[in-house]
């Protein structure tokens, strides 16, 4: 890591960016374990926005501050006292900003879940490319047991974990922990506590060693596979790969593998 990262945004939203070309976003309210209100969703989402701005980014990291939380949802007290069926609605606008932010992210972004992955929590880690978690964090969809049905990119999660499991999360609310989420899929990666930094390197440093442009144009498939059928993905795959060669960007990185298998 840079021994002097760059400050981009401060508040309960902090963002940061090192060497240039990793960003390392944090949901800064422990207190509530890394609860978000509106204003914060809003703001996360504009974080990210402005974030993909930057031409030579590489990766993003989101993750909560301290160690007993990623996001543990929205904020209830908040929810509890919206005035009219309008403001609610509002609210969960913008949630769908803040996960649809990290969707539409032109570079990969990473989960580092450290504990309390709830409701709007799930939704923002799934709407992430990777999810490495601590083998303490728990994981939930508790928005019925508040009077409301688990919404907005909830419709992720039978993508990732199947409709089972899916439907067992947002039926009953209950929790699953770090290992039953890995087990199902939801998380690439499972460590303890003080591996996860390290883990998440890891995934950092294999994606900054790549193709830069091979990286974005990967992150624009991945959302073409989602939407497309089969056939239409395959098509816009060698669209893709011709757009690729239209730098040197694969000459120069196939040369320097067949180099440096030579020397071997």
């Amino acid at each position: 890591m840079s021994a002097t990262p760059e400050p981009v945004i401060l508040g309960r939203i902090e963002a940061r960016k090192e060497g240039g070309r990793v960003a390392y976003v944090t949901i800064n309210n422990p207190a509530k374990r890394n609860a978000l209100a509106a204003e914060d969703r809003a703001k996360l989402a504009a974080t990210m926005r402005e974030l993909a701005q930057d031409p030579e980014l590489r990766v993003a990291v989101i993750t909560g501050a301290g160690d007993k939380s990623f996001i543990g949802g929205a904020n209830i007290g908040q929810m509890s006292t919206f005035p009219n069926p309008d403001a609610a609605a509002e609210g969960s606008r913008m949630t769908h900003l803040a996960c649809d932010s990290m969707r539409r992210m032109p570079v990969p972004v990473i989960a580092r879940i450290n504990g309390y992955c709830l409701g709007t929590g799930m939704e923002i880690a799934a709407s992430c490319d990777l999810r490495v978690g601590s083998d303490n964090a728990l994981f939930g969809m508790p928005e019925v047991r508040h009077g409301i049905p688990s919404g907005m990119e909830a419709c992720l999660l039978p993508r990732l974990i199947g409709w089972g499991k899916t439907m067992e999360l947002v039926f009953t609310g209950k929790m699953i922990d770090a290992a039953e989420a890995h087990r199902c899929g939801f998380l690439e990666r499972l460590v303890a506590p003080d591996a996860l930094d390290e883990a998440v390197e890891y995934w950092v440093e294999a994606i900054i060693t790549a193709g830069p442009r091979a990286i974005r144009l990967q992150k624009a498939l991945h959302a073409d596979w989602e939407r497309m059928a089969i056939a239409d993905a395959v098509q816009r795959g060698i669209e893709a790969i011709g757009k690729a060669h239209m730098t040197d960007e694969p000459r120069r990185l196939m040369q320097a593998f067949l180099e440096r298998r030579q020397k071997r």
